[in-house]
């Protein structure tokens, strides 16, 4: 199979959220997305870019994903965060995916950072068993901790 992986492009954003939305689906959560084409624009290629993405793109269609972001660590210093790794299912087990992780990571490289993290679920044994044969650590000792949109408001209300 002929495969491109390649940056993304403004004009990629609807496909990559197709495949974001598809993500949710199977993490059980297809109601939690709610980034939009324009977030995704603004957010990627505005002036303030908040993000990085890779695509993997097959007969003009973009059936892969990889989007990371920079964070900083206070024991290592700069990190690459993957917040989403994503293949289609139709196209999983075909490679796109390890050629997706080869572009965060070279990319991390070419940026200098000391680490490239990022999460995954506990009972997606696929994506773990993936993630350790390329050398990756899986921390099952750390939980994820988030605040999210209404937590910060009653946070703030709550000072």
């Amino acid at each position: 199979m002929e495969y491109l992986i390649r940056e993304a492009t403004q004009e990629d954003m609807a496909q990559v959220l197709d495949l974001i939305r598809e993500l949710a689906l199977f993490e059980k959560e297809p109601e939690a997305v709610e980034v939009t084409v324009e977030d995704l624009i603004l957010d990627g290629f505005g002036d303030y870019k908040l993000f990085h993405c890779f695509v993997a793109e097959v007969n003009n269609a973009i059936v892969g994903t990889a989007l990371v972001y920079n964070r900083y660590s206070t024991w290592k210093g700069p990190v690459l965060h993957l917040e989403d790794l994503i293949v289609t299912k139709k196209m999983r087990g075909t490679g796109l995916g390890t050629s997706l992780l080869d572009e965060v990571v070279k990319y991390g490289h070419e940026q200098g950072v000391k680490r490239i993290c990022w999460e995954v679920l506990d009972w997606n044994e696929p994506a773990i068993k993936f993630y350790q044969s390329k050398g990756a650590d899986v921390k099952r000792d750390w939980d994820v901790v988030h605040l999210n949109e209404k937590g910060i408001e009653n946070y703030i209300a709550n000072l």
